[in-house]
């Protein structure tokens, strides 16, 4: 079963997604980081992710390679989290990989899984459209990623100001 969870920022899509697997019985639950620590505020908030989280999850900190990641853990996990398809795309495009061959390989595995996985990703849909070229492919391109993943997802939830509504 696939569960992606979007909403916009800070609207409470980590705490909401943790909770989620933490209600169900998994014994193995895997935590997928896609956050690479390029300045003081993202280290502080790994830091924070890693201290909510404590030993409750295996964490694989992994910025690009999320698909393989994912097919490592076949047979050996209940559930994986993954923290977030936002940055992950985001190093995608800042590393200057193939962000179709990349993101088509991460939607393959995730069809073919044998446990569960809750994705966590942004909702940058709702402003205004940016005014530089590079920042509006990346909202169109996480738009369409974003609809794939729920295209193949069991259940969708959006959040709004930390109030989740699940819309599938």
């Amino acid at each position: 079963m696939i569960t992606l969870i979007t909403g916009g920022v800070k609207s409470g899509k980590s705490t909401f997604a943790q909770n989620y697997i933490l209600k169900k019985p998994y014994s193995k639950r895997a935590y997928i980081a896609t956050s690479v620590p390029f300045d003081d505020e993202m280290r502080e908030r790994i830091e924070r992710h890693k201290k909510e989280r404590g030993t409750l999850f295996d964490a694989f900190e992994e910025p690009v390679e999320v698909h393989k990641v994912l097919k490592k853990l076949s047979g050996g996990y209940d559930v994986a989290l993954i923290e977030c398809i936002t940055t992950y795309l985001g190093n995608l495009f800042h590393y200057n990989y193939d962000v179709e061959n990349y993101t088509e390989n991460l939607i393959n595995i995730l069809e073919t899984v044998d446990y569960d996985v809750v994705i966590v990703t942004n909702e940058v849909g709702f402003g205004i459209v940016p005014e530089n070229k590079l920042a509006r492919q990346y909202a169109e391109t996480l738009g369409r990623l974003n609809s794939r993943l729920a295209g193949i997802s069991n259940e969708v939830y959006v959040l709004f100001s930390g109030i989740e509504v699940r819309i599938r």
